[in-house]
């Protein structure tokens, strides 16, 4: 009896349940679209930290920046170039190696961090800077002065002749770029897995000391390297074995090299500039970086959470866009369908007073007739559930379909802007020098372009059904309510 009054009731007013349904399907869908778009906001940010720290890497391990006012323990290197040879035009070229951020921890650490409770794994990474100076000097000439000759005297001496030096200088061409000694033992974590072997091989665990090495794609086809081209590092020459594409952005380094090596190049021997983390399970993250900094002291610890936090540009404009004015907008279309369904079915209870009255005089009680009502209400926001839930659906298709570009930039202690290049005037070294400097000493930014996608969970589609339920609810209680306070005698002596 119940679902055949029911089935009855709902198809003779078909244009109002349509219209309760519909404006719970526009709030629900909203739901869905700005949930999924948020989920693939979430996605963008892991490429970018990917992009920076590899995949799988929960955390980093750095040193920790000493207090204002006093030394840190590696002092910056000084850039010292001295002219070879004694004939004019003597071509120069020299390589300063220097560590990243002039910041290194003890490779001990890498075991400390790996001990602690909750990590999975910890390994160990040098990023250095690498600046190249090719160049020469060129001797000034001395010129007589027209009319020289002994023109003058200086206290009471012979007559000198009087000229200048003229021409002569320097001029330099600075290339900056970047290295990675990577932990050949473990290549399951760190920078080197964001990015793919496009071409070659990756290191083996056997080269730990090898002079060998793997180049980015990008700057492989900069400098015209290929698998079994030479490079060549303070006197060192590396064979290119591998090629590496990253997944998204830019990679981690210019050139990988085995981390013997790096600290071979760089003079620091044991040392390390980043350690990076796996914990075994990713939703206690926070603890584990507690244990972290409370047993490992001297050391920063940063998450994804911490990175997530700096990544600037559009990225960044859209994801706060969705996480505000989305959710508050999402909030503020489901109240308002819900207070429309709400009223719609009281309404809708008003006009059928007589129906009710009736239904009550021949024994209804106030409890059936409420069921009845809140019945074709939850009918209602199923419906408007399914509508919602197919447009949510089809808006979530539309944008990772499109995939709009959105760009972010977030600083990276391994990251790279590498290929920087500087110049060293024909009259001194000064301007020059420092330009060339800046490049390889400037903390580095990651600019990546990433598509946007708009992933939909399960998750989601149960959030949209509990939606259409609880909108349901809602509106037969409305009309319930209504509907348990007519009595029959009142009901009887109205006309519809």
């Amino acid at each position: 009896m119940f679902f055949t009054y029911l089935r009855r009731e709902l198809r003779r007013r078909r244009k109002a349940a349509l219209v309760v349904a519909s404006g719970l399907a526009l709030g629900i869908a909203l739901v869905i679209v700005v949930s999924s778009v948020s989920a693939g906001m979430g996605q963008a940010q892991d490429k970018v930290l990917q992009s920076l720290y590899g995949l799988g890497t929960d955390m980093t391990v750095t040193k920790a920046e000493a207090p204002a006012g006093t030394t840190g323990g590696n002092a910056r290197p000084k850039f010292q170039f001295g002219a070879k040879g004694s004939s004019d035009d003597s071509k120069q070229s020299s390589d300063r190696v220097m560590v990243q951020g002039f910041q290194t921890l003890s490779s001990a650490t890498v075991g400390k961090v790996g001990e602690q409770s909750g990590v999975s794994s910890a390994v160990g990474g040098l990023s250095l800077n690498v600046l190249k100076v090719n160049g020469q000097f060129k001797r000034g000439e001395y010129k007589q002065r027209a009319g020289g000759g002994a023109t003058g005297r200086r206290g009471g001496g012979g007559g000198a002749p009087q000229g200048e030096v003229q021409g002569g200088g320097a001029n330099f061409d600075v290339d900056s770029y970047t290295v990675y000694g990577t932990d050949v033992a473990h290549l399951g974590l760190g920078p080197l897995t964001s990015s793919k072997i496009s071409s070659g091989r990756t290191f083996t665990s056997a080269e730990t000391d090898a002079k060998v090495a793997v180049a980015d794609a990008s700057y492989a086809k900069k400098k015209k390297l290929k698998v079994g081209s030479t490079v060549t590092i303070s006197s060192v020459t590396y064979k290119i074995v591998g090629i590496a594409t990253p997944d998204s952005g830019d990679s981690a380094a210019n050139l990988y090299l085995p981390l013997e090596q790096a600290q071979t190049l760089a003079g620091a021997k044991d040392k390390v500039t980043t350690v990076y983390v796996e914990a075994t399970d990713s939703k206690q993250i926070s603890g584990v970086k507690s244990t972290i900094q409370k047993n490992v002291p001297g050391t920063t610890v940063t998450t994804s959470a911490d990175l997530a936090d700096t990544v600037s540009g559009s990225l960044s404009t859209a994801s706060n866009l969705a996480t505000n004015v989305g959710k508050w907008l999402s909030i503020a279309v489901l109240i308002a369908a819900f207070l429309v369904a709400g009223l719609l079915t009281s309404s809708a209870v008003s006009r059928r007073v007589r129906e009710f009255g009736t239904l009550k005089a021949l024994g209804w009680k106030s409890s059936r007739v409420t069921r009845q009502v809140v019945g074709e209400a939850l009918v209602n926001g199923l419906l408007g559930g399914v509508i919602g839930i197919a447009l949510g659906l089809a808006g979530a298709y539309i944008v990772t379909a499109i995939s709009p570009t959105l760009s972010a930039s977030v600083g990276s202690s391994a990251g790279s802007s590498g290929g920087a290049r500087g110049g060293f005037g024909g009259g001194g070294f000064g301007g020059g020098m420092r330009g060339g400097f800046g490049g390889g000493r400037q903390a580095a930014s990651k600019a990546l372009d990433i598509a946007l996608t708009a992933p939909v969970s399960v998750s989601v589609i149960g959030l949209a059904v509990a939606l259409a339920v609880a909108g349901g609810l809602i509106a037969g209680g409305f009309g319930g309510w209504r509907a348990a306070r007519l009595r029959p005698a009142d009901a009887l002596r109205r006309v519809e």
